[in-house]
């Protein structure tokens, strides 16, 4: 018993200090010498990193970020292996370093507890739960292809080329876990997970979603559909 609370416990802890590494503040540091909560939409994200730093920084700080939310789940799993957790409390305490790995990222220590809105490391931890990995063979070799992480990615990608909206995009695209956790896994557990850790980011963008729609007068259509990824109304 005590072993299981420890990894818990453990798991919590790492999860929310690697949570807490503030990867687009410190990339608008080193790139422009920035507060990216000063800047653009004010969010510690990728978005507004790619906005207002540049793609090839927003496109690391979104690596760092998915990053964070798989590498806590992987150090989660590592540790319940070490302290031998029973196989059925393993998952649970991939599921409790998730909760705890997105509340560093949206609330670090280290910057006050004012963060990012965790969507990019909401798509890693989905992407590691419920990646339905199936196993290729290619030659004499077999080759994992997690299969959920590239319909999620299909999904995003097929979205933005139809809106250009990147936001919109990768939080309508959580979508594909919900359906693999219910249809593939059928795990309600995972299921209600799954659909609790996307209300996450997407409870935080509801202000930013209130100002699109003040932005584009009202307008839906103008509001979600842009003419390309700069046009941020």
């Amino acid at each position: 018993m005590f072993n299981i609370v420890l990894a818990f416990v453990i798991s919590a802890i790492i999860s929310y200090l690697l949570g807490c590494i503030p990867s687009a503040y410190m990339v608008g540091r080193a790139f422009k010498g920035v507060d990216i909560r000063q800047i653009g939409s004010h969010n510690m994200g990728a978005m507004n990193t790619f906005y207002t730093i540049g793609f090839w920084p927003g496109m690391l700080v979104l690596a760092i970020d998915v990053s964070k939310g798989m590498l806590a789940l992987t150090l989660s799993y590592l540790t319940a292996m070490f302290l031998l957790v029973p196989a059925n409390l393993v998952v649970p305490v991939e599921m409790v370093s998730g909760v705890f790995v997105i509340a560093g990222h949206n609330f670090p220590v280290f910057l006050k507890f004012k963060g990012g809105k965790g969507g990019a490391t909401a798509i890693g931890i989905l992407a590691f739960l419920l990646a339905w990995v199936n196993w290729v063979d290619i030659g004499s070799v077999k080759l994992p292809l997690p299969l959920g992480d590239l319909i999620y990615l299909g999904l995003f990608l097929l979205l933005m080329l139809i809106t250009r909206w990147p936001t919109g995009s990768y939080a309508i695209s959580f979508i594909a876990f919900w359906l693999i956790a219910w249809f593939v896994y059928q795990d309600t557990g995972l299921f209600i997970y799954a659909i609790f850790i996307t209300a996450v980011p997407v409870l935080m963008y509801i202000p930013r979603i209130k100002e699109i729609w003040a932005k584009s007068g009202k307008n839906l259509i103008r509001g979600i559909f842009r003419r390309n990824l700069k046009d941020r109304l």
